[in-house]
Protein backbone atom coordinates (compact mmCIF):
# COMPACT_ATOMS: atom_id res chain seq x y z
CA UNK A 1 0.00 0.00 0.00
CA UNK A 2 1.19 3.31 -0.88
CA UNK A 3 0.38 6.42 1.09
CA UNK A 4 -2.72 4.83 2.70
CA UNK A 5 -4.56 4.28 -0.58
CA UNK A 6 -6.24 0.97 -0.81
CA UNK A 7 -6.32 -0.05 -4.45
CA UNK A 8 -9.04 -2.61 -3.84
CA UNK A 9 -11.52 -0.12 -2.34
CA UNK A 10 -10.70 2.45 -4.98
CA UNK A 11 -11.41 -0.12 -7.66
CA UNK A 12 -14.73 -1.01 -6.02
CA UNK A 13 -15.83 2.63 -5.81
CA UNK A 14 -15.66 3.07 -9.60
CA UNK A 15 -18.58 2.13 -11.78
CA UNK A 16 -18.43 0.40 -15.15
CA UNK A 17 -17.51 3.65 -16.94
CA UNK A 18 -14.75 4.44 -14.54
CA UNK A 19 -16.58 7.18 -12.59
CA UNK A 20 -17.36 7.34 -8.92
CA UNK A 21 -21.02 7.25 -7.67
CA UNK A 22 -20.63 10.77 -6.30
CA UNK A 23 -19.66 12.02 -9.76
CA UNK A 24 -22.64 10.18 -11.24
CA UNK A 25 -25.00 11.73 -8.72
CA UNK A 26 -23.57 15.19 -9.40
CA UNK A 27 -23.94 14.67 -13.16
CA UNK A 28 -27.54 13.52 -12.71
CA UNK A 29 -28.29 16.55 -10.51
CA UNK A 30 -26.71 18.82 -13.12
CA UNK A 31 -28.69 17.14 -15.90
CA UNK A 32 -31.91 17.48 -13.88
CA UNK A 33 -31.09 21.14 -13.17
CA UNK A 34 -30.45 21.76 -16.88
CA UNK A 35 -33.76 20.07 -17.77
CA UNK A 36 -35.56 22.19 -15.14
CA UNK A 37 -33.96 25.34 -16.55
CA UNK A 38 -34.93 24.35 -20.11
CA UNK A 39 -38.53 23.76 -18.98
CA UNK A 40 -38.58 27.05 -17.08
CA UNK A 41 -37.12 28.82 -20.14
CA UNK A 42 -39.84 27.32 -22.37
CA UNK A 43 -42.51 28.34 -19.86
CA UNK A 44 -41.19 31.90 -19.63
CA UNK A 45 -40.87 32.12 -23.42
CA UNK A 46 -44.52 31.00 -23.73
CA UNK A 47 -45.60 33.61 -21.17
CA UNK A 48 -43.68 36.35 -23.00
CA UNK A 49 -45.25 35.38 -26.34
CA UNK A 50 -48.73 35.31 -24.80
CA UNK A 51 -48.12 38.69 -23.16
CA UNK A 52 -46.94 40.15 -26.48
CA UNK A 53 -50.04 38.75 -28.22
CA UNK A 54 -52.27 40.18 -25.47
CA UNK A 55 -50.58 43.57 -25.81
CA UNK A 56 -51.06 43.53 -29.59
CA UNK A 57 -54.74 42.62 -29.16
CA UNK A 58 -55.12 45.38 -26.58
CA UNK A 59 -53.48 47.87 -28.94
CA UNK A 60 -55.83 46.89 -31.79
CA UNK A 61 -58.89 46.99 -29.54
CA UNK A 62 -57.86 50.41 -28.20
CA UNK A 63 -57.33 51.76 -31.72
CA UNK A 64 -60.79 50.50 -32.71
CA UNK A 65 -62.38 52.03 -29.61
CA UNK A 66 -60.68 55.37 -30.31
CA UNK A 67 -61.85 55.28 -33.94
CA UNK A 68 -65.39 54.39 -32.82
CA UNK A 69 -65.34 57.17 -30.24
CA UNK A 70 -64.30 59.66 -32.92
CA UNK A 71 -66.95 58.41 -35.34
CA UNK A 72 -69.81 57.76 -32.93
CA UNK A 73 -69.00 60.30 -30.21
CA UNK A 74 -71.51 62.78 -31.62
CA UNK A 75 -74.30 60.20 -31.85
CA UNK A 76 -76.37 61.45 -28.94
CA UNK A 77 -75.95 65.09 -29.91
CA UNK A 78 -76.73 64.38 -33.57
CA UNK A 79 -79.86 62.41 -32.62
CA UNK A 80 -81.08 65.37 -30.57
CA UNK A 81 -80.36 67.76 -33.45
CA UNK A 82 -82.49 65.75 -35.89
CA UNK A 83 -85.59 67.19 -34.25
CA UNK A 84 -84.28 70.67 -35.04
CA UNK A 85 -83.88 69.71 -38.70
CA UNK A 86 -87.37 68.16 -38.77
CA UNK A 87 -88.92 71.31 -37.33
CA UNK A 88 -87.26 73.53 -39.93
CA UNK A 89 -88.41 71.14 -42.67
CA UNK A 90 -91.99 71.16 -41.37
CA UNK A 91 -91.98 74.95 -41.17
CA UNK A 92 -90.79 75.22 -44.78
CA UNK A 93 -93.32 72.63 -45.99
CA UNK A 94 -96.16 74.61 -44.40
CA UNK A 95 -95.43 77.63 -46.58
CA UNK A 96 -97.13 76.91 -49.92
CA UNK A 97 -95.18 77.63 -53.11
CA UNK A 98 -97.79 80.21 -54.21
CA UNK A 99 -97.47 82.06 -50.89
CA UNK A 100 -93.68 82.11 -51.26
CA UNK A 101 -93.85 83.62 -54.70
CA UNK A 102 -96.54 86.15 -53.77
CA UNK A 103 -94.91 87.13 -50.47
CA UNK A 104 -93.37 90.47 -49.79
CA UNK A 105 -89.56 90.52 -50.30
CA UNK A 106 -88.82 90.40 -46.57
CA UNK A 107 -90.90 87.27 -46.04
CA UNK A 108 -89.48 85.72 -49.21
CA UNK A 109 -85.93 86.36 -47.92
CA UNK A 110 -86.85 84.87 -44.56
CA UNK A 111 -88.14 81.64 -46.15
CA UNK A 112 -85.05 81.41 -48.37
CA UNK A 113 -82.85 81.97 -45.30
CA UNK A 114 -84.61 79.16 -43.44
CA UNK A 115 -84.13 76.88 -46.45
CA UNK A 116 -80.42 77.74 -46.58
CA UNK A 117 -80.15 77.20 -42.81
CA UNK A 118 -81.61 73.71 -43.13
CA UNK A 119 -79.31 72.75 -46.02
CA UNK A 120 -76.29 74.14 -44.15
CA UNK A 121 -77.27 72.24 -41.02
CA UNK A 122 -77.59 68.96 -42.95
CA UNK A 123 -74.23 69.56 -44.66
CA UNK A 124 -72.59 70.14 -41.27
CA UNK A 125 -74.09 66.91 -39.95
CA UNK A 126 -72.74 65.14 -43.04
CA UNK A 127 -69.29 66.57 -42.33
CA UNK A 128 -69.42 64.74 -38.98
CA UNK A 129 -70.47 61.43 -40.57
CA UNK A 130 -74.25 61.77 -40.27
CA UNK A 131 -75.97 60.89 -43.53
CA UNK A 132 -79.58 61.02 -44.57
CA UNK A 133 -81.15 57.71 -45.57
CA UNK A 134 -82.93 57.83 -48.93
CA UNK A 135 -85.19 54.77 -49.05
CA UNK A 136 -87.74 56.06 -51.60
CA UNK A 137 -88.30 53.37 -54.24
CA UNK A 138 -85.91 50.92 -52.59
CA UNK A 139 -86.57 47.59 -50.90
CA UNK A 140 -87.78 47.78 -47.30
CA UNK A 141 -84.96 46.99 -44.85
CA UNK A 142 -86.03 46.64 -41.19
CA UNK A 143 -82.50 47.59 -40.12
CA UNK A 144 -82.88 51.07 -41.65
CA UNK A 145 -86.65 51.59 -42.00
CA UNK A 146 -89.72 51.51 -39.82
CA UNK A 147 -92.88 50.53 -41.70
CA UNK A 148 -95.86 52.58 -40.55
CA UNK A 149 -98.41 51.37 -43.06
CA UNK A 150 -98.92 49.40 -46.27
CA UNK A 151 -100.00 50.87 -49.58
CA UNK A 152 -101.86 48.64 -52.04
CA UNK A 153 -99.95 48.91 -55.33
CA UNK A 154 -99.97 46.21 -58.00
CA UNK A 155 -97.40 48.05 -60.16
CA UNK A 156 -94.53 47.89 -57.66
CA UNK A 157 -93.01 44.77 -56.07
CA UNK A 158 -94.28 44.00 -52.58
CA UNK A 159 -91.98 45.41 -49.90
CA UNK A 160 -90.95 48.51 -51.87
CA UNK A 161 -90.78 51.81 -50.02
CA UNK A 162 -93.51 53.91 -51.63
CA UNK A 163 -93.67 56.86 -49.25
CA UNK A 164 -91.28 58.41 -46.72
CA UNK A 165 -93.13 59.96 -43.78
CA UNK A 166 -90.04 60.93 -41.77
CA UNK A 167 -86.44 60.96 -42.95
CA UNK A 168 -84.03 58.49 -41.44
CA UNK A 169 -80.40 59.17 -40.57
CA UNK A 170 -77.33 57.03 -39.94
CA UNK A 171 -73.86 57.71 -38.61
CA UNK A 172 -71.20 55.37 -39.92
CA UNK A 173 -72.89 51.98 -40.05
CA UNK A 174 -75.27 52.70 -37.16
CA UNK A 175 -78.80 53.99 -37.52
CA UNK A 176 -79.49 57.19 -35.59
CA UNK A 177 -83.15 57.15 -36.51
CA UNK A 178 -84.87 54.74 -38.89
CA UNK A 179 -86.80 56.22 -41.80
CA UNK A 180 -90.55 55.99 -41.20
CA UNK A 181 -92.03 54.69 -44.41
CA UNK A 182 -95.09 53.33 -46.18
CA UNK A 183 -94.48 50.03 -47.95
CA UNK A 184 -96.22 48.57 -51.02
CA UNK A 185 -98.36 45.45 -50.77
CA UNK A 186 -99.98 43.30 -53.41
CA UNK A 187 -97.45 43.46 -56.25
CA UNK A 188 -95.10 40.69 -57.34
CA UNK A 189 -92.47 39.47 -54.88
CA UNK A 190 -89.29 41.52 -54.95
Amino acid sequence: MQDGINPQTDDQSLNAEGESPEANAAAERDAAAVQALIAENASLKDKVLRTLADMENLRRRTEKEVADAKLYGVTSFARDMLTFSDNIKRALENVPVEAREAAVPVLKSFVEGMDLTQRDFLSRLAKHGVRKLDPQGGKFDPNFHEALFEIPDESAPAGTVAQVVEDGFAIGERVLRPAKVGVTRGGPKA
